[in-house]
């Protein structure tokens, strides 16, 4: 918990590579934790490293298929990278498990008539 509150005050203050350190040691020392993945993965993202941004995603829903902000962020990247079919599947999952998310239902109805067309 220590580690998680200084990453985050690190990357709220952007000083992204003592953030980085800090995750890291958060995963090392406990990759059953979820969250250091996940935020690990949203820095990575800050960072335009989406290789290993998708490989810490990849870690998140390994271990909880169910997670709406890996899903959001992977939708995200995917989108980034010009993957709009992948983008659009990723955002549908998330909106799945908490149609709340804000944003979210825009982007699938934008990407949903690139990625399918328009209804007739």
């Amino acid at each position: 918990a220590l580690l998680m509150t200084r990453a985050k005050t690190a990357l709220e203050a952007r000083n992204l590579d003592v953030a980085l350190k800090l995750l890291d040691a958060v995963v090392k020392l406990r990759p059953d934790y979820i969250e250091g993945w996940n935020r690990r993965a949203t820095l990575y993202y800050l960072n335009n490293d989406y290789t290993r941004a998708l490989e810490d995603i990849q870690q998140v829903l390994i271990r909880e298929p169910r997670h709406f902000g890996a899903l959001a962020g992977l939708g995200m990247i995917m989108q980034d990278l010009g993957d709009d079919r992948r983008a659009l599947d990723a955002y549908r999952k998330a909106l799945a498990i908490n149609p709340y998310l804000e944003k979210v239902p825009e982007l699938v109805k934008q990407l949903r008539e690139k990625v399918e067309g328009r209804d007739i």
